[in-house]
């Protein structure tokens, strides 16, 4: 796997540390004013789809997103991640997933054939 940001290579553990450790910067965290609620963004390198989360339902303690910002971070790269898996496999260096129409419908049930 890849890091989508710059193609440094490693394991998921390894490339999700590596988000973390050299792309913090692009989870970013604010206060949603209108819904009094703490939240992050983040957006897909390679599409338009994004992510934005709350982070803590009840919105209201001071220093929360200051004080968790390393763990808000790892949430948001792990979801960025399986969207990644999901979406952009070939982006980051991993084998493209069969669509479930190219898979014979024997393999695809439990069990496959017998």
């Amino acid at each position: 796997m890849n890091c989508p940001y710059c193609t440094a290579p490693g394991t998921r553990m390894e490339t999700h540390r590596h988000l973390l450790d050299g792309h913090a910067a692009e989870v970013r965290t604010f206060r949603d004013e209108a819904r009094d609620r703490l939240r992050f963004a983040l957006g897909c390198p390679f599409c338009d789809d994004g992510m934005e989360r709350t982070v803590n339902p009840r919105g209201r303690e001071a220093g929360f997103l200051e004080e968790f910002q390393r763990e808000i971070a790892l949430v948001a790269f792990d979801l960025l991640l399986y969207h990644l898996q999901a979406s952009h496999p070939e982006r980051i260096g991993l084998p493209a997933e069969p669509s479930e129409s190219s898979v014979p419908a024997e393999a695809a049930m439990p069990g496959g054939t017998q």
